[in-house]
């Protein structure tokens, strides 16, 4: 991973991002010696199907749990 100050970063910018995307290498900017921003290479991601398939939980009667009185109130 490289790193840059902002000045030189803000003085060849087109170039630093075209670098990035050529080589796919990620770029830290930074402040007075602290990381600032981290310029990263553009990925398309698509969802992948069922990955959030455990995050759900699926219940047989969700009326039980509450009591029929509770339910309707609810309505």
């Amino acid at each position: 991973m490289k790193t840059m100050a902002i000045t030189d970063f803000k003085a060849h910018a087109l170039q630093v991002l075209g670098d990035v995307a050529a080589r796919k290498e990620r770029v830290v900017v930074t402040k007075r010696g602290r990381p600032l921003v981290e310029v990263v290479p553009y990925t398309e991601t698509t969802p992948t199907p069922g990955h959030l398939a455990a995050a759900l939980v699926f219940e047989e009667d969700i009326v039980s749990p509450l009591g029929e009185t509770v339910w309707n109130v609810c309505r």
